[in-house]
């Protein structure tokens, strides 16, 4: 018996865009860290770009997909890094989830591009913070690291923020005819 499974446009966007944020998620973690575990969170602009236009039930698919398949693509799927990773996104999909649905009672930056890659750094970061606290380095050493790491994610989050709007930006602008 030959079946066919069924998809929606929206199943196309949610692979398309997944496989983006997956792509860049690989190539950060190639980069060099001053820190071990801290990236740009590039790929996160995928996501905010994907709950600007599309909502945030698309936007969660795309983040958890990258970090699922980018794990097993990456080859730490279920280990600590895997797991930090996860809380992360976790943690980030729920705020942005949160903000997204209460958008209308907040000031109207906080709603957009800039707000919502700040909020999603600073509850990446501290998803993965308080996961490493609890489960991996639980220390007291570690909680004079926490007041750097949000600082450094409020930054990586208003670069987020600026790209995820430039790009957006750039979407609704026409594109150059060719000769």
């Amino acid at each position: 018996m030959n079946q066919t499974l069924q998809t929606t446009r929206d199943d196309h966007l949610i692979a398309g865009f997944a496989a983006l944020a997956i792509t860049i998620h690989i190539a950060e973690s190639a980069l060099p860290s001053p820190l071990p575990g801290i990236k740009p969170g590039l790929a996160n602009v995928v996501t905010l770009m994907v709950l600007c236009r599309y909502g945030w039930q698309m936007a969660a698919w795309v983040a958890l997909l990258r970090v699922l398949v980018g794990s097993i693509l990456i080859g730490t799927f279920l280990s600590p890094t895997f797991f930090l990773s996860a809380a992360g996104a976790l943690a980030s999909v729920g705020v942005l989830g949160l903000l997204f649905a209460f958008s209308r009672g907040f000031p109207r930056w906080a709603v957009s591009p800039l707000g919502f890659g700040v909020a999603a750094a600073l509850a990446h970061m501290s998803g993965q913070f308080w996961l490493a606290y609890v489960v991996f380095v639980p220390h007291s050493g570690l909680l004079a690291l926490y007041p750097l790491l949000m600082t450094l994610a409020a930054v990586l989050g208003v670069v987020s923020g600026l790209l995820t709007r430039t790009v957006l930006g750039r979407l609704k602008k026409p594109l150059p005819s060719t000769p």
